[in-house]
C-alpha cells in the first residue's frame, strides 16, 4: 500500500534522513523503532508531505504522492495523528469530528463511521458537546484518532500515541489500534516510544538509528534480536 523508496530529507544544512526505504503492506500494522532524534517522526511528516524530500519517492497505492499538498495526500485516503495530538482544543468534540471530514468527498458513509468511532471510544460520545480541550490526554487521542478516522482514510499514521497519558488509557488506546486493524480493515504504521508495546501489537517493524534503516523485519524476530532487545527493550 505504501511504498518508501531512497528517500533524503534535510533540515536547512542538516540531513535528518539518509536513503530511508521501506514497505507497509494492506492491512498490516507497521512500527518505527528508535531514539529520540532517529528520524521517526520527520518520516510521517514527510509521508504527510509536510516536509519535502530533497531525493527519493512516496508511493501511496501506485500512486507517487511525493510533493503533493497535505490535504491532497489525505484525500488519497491517508491520514496522520499526529505527536501531542493537535486536537481543536476550542471546537467541541463534534466539531473536531467534522474538521476531519472537512474534505471528505464520499460522504456516505459518515454517519456510520461516527458511530463506528462512538464504539470503540464510549468516552468520546459522552463527550460531544464538552470542549476537546478540556478533555484528558488519554481522551484528546481518543478524538484525534476518531478525527483521522472521519477523513475516509484507509491508512492511517499514529505518532507516539502513548505520549503523555495514563498508563490505564495507553492500554485501551493499543487495543483498539488492533481493533482498528484486525476488524475495520485499517492499515497503520505506527511511530511510538514504547517499542515493546509497539512490537507487541505490529507485524512488521523497522529500526532507525540516525536517520537510517539498521535492521527491519518481522516484529516478532525484532523482539528476539539481540541489538535490538539491548537497544530499546531493556534486556
Amino acid at each position: 500500500m505504501l511504498k518508501v523508496n531512497d528517500l533524503d530529507v534535510f533540515y536547512g544544512s542538516i540531513q535528518a534522513l539518509h536513503g530511508v526505504s521501506f514497505e507497509v503492506p494492506a492491512g498490516k500494522i507497521v512500527t518505527l523503532v528508535g531514539a529520540n532524534g532517529a528520524g521517526k517522526s520527520t518520516i510521517l511528516r514527510t509521508i504527510s508531505g509536510l516536509n519535502r524530500p530533497t531525493k527519493g519517492s512516496i508511493q501511496f497505492n501506485g500512486k507517487e504522492i511525493s510533493g503533493l499538498a497535505p490535504h491532497l495526500i489525505v484525500e488519497q485516503g491517508l491520514a496522520q495523528v499526529p505527536e501531542g495530538r493537535m486536537i481543536f482544543p476550542d471546537l467541541s468534540v463534534a466539531e473536531n469530528l467534522k474538521m476531519g471530514a472537512y474534505r471528505r468527498k464520499n460522504r456516505s458513509s459518515l454517519a456510520s463511521d461516527q458511530e463506528y468511532i462512538f464504539s470503540i471510544f464510549p468516552r468520546i460520545a459522552e463527550r460531544l458537546n464538552q470542549q476537546a480541550g478540556t478533555l484528558s490526554g488519554g481522551e484528546q487521542q481518543m478524538l484525534a484518532i476518531g478525527r483521522a478516522i472521519m477523513s475516509g482514510a484507509e491508512m492511517l499514521m499514529l505518532d507516539e500515541p502513548s505520549l503523555g497519558i495514563a498508563p490505564i488509557l495507553v492500554e485501551t488506546i493499543f487495543e483498539r489500534i488492533v481493533e482498528l486493524n484486525e476488524n475495520r480493515g485499517f492499515t497503520i504504521l505506527l511511530v511510538e516510544q514504547n517499542a515493546n508495546l509497539a512490537l507487541q501489537v505490529s507485524h512488521l517493524g523497522c529500526v532507525l538509528e540516525s536517520g537510517r534503516v539498521t535492521v527491519s523485519g518481522r516484529s516478532e524476530d525484532l523482539q528476539e534480536n539481540p541489538q535490538v532487545r539491548k537497544a530499546y527493550l531493556g534486556h
